[in-house]
């Protein structure tokens, strides 16, 4: 993922998650908000709680990876923060990306 593609600030983070509207289901939260970019910026977020930084990492790149093979099918000019949940620890990869697909196509109808 490119780096324009991606919300790293602290400031951005919390922007979102306190003024955007969200969606949550069993493995992840996506909160999101209208951006002012032609396109679309992604911030992934997985708890301490969940393992140490090889985990942790482990997964970022995970859904880092589902949401690059999705991105041209997400609408534009919205900024996203997804935050994994514990119950995802034991989903296969293909499980992850039917939840995460499910979850966004929740977003896009409203």
């Amino acid at each position: 993922m490119k780096k324009k593609f991606i919300v790293k600030s602290n400031r951005d983070f919390e922007k979102i998650i306190k003024t955007g509207a969200f969606k949550k289901n069993r493995h992840y939260i996506i909160y999101y908000k209208k951006a002012k970019y032609e396109y679309s910026r992604f911030g992934i977020s997985v708890s301490k709680k969940l393992g140490n930084a090889v985990f942790r990492n482990h997964y970022k790149r995970k859904i880092r990876s589902i949401v690059d093979n999705y991105r041209k099918s997400i609408p534009n000019n919205f900024d996203y923060v997804i935050i994994m949940r514990r119950d995802m620890i034991n989903l296969t990869y293909r499980d992850m990306e039917k939840s995460f697909f499910k979850l966004m196509e929740d977003i896009e109808k409203g």
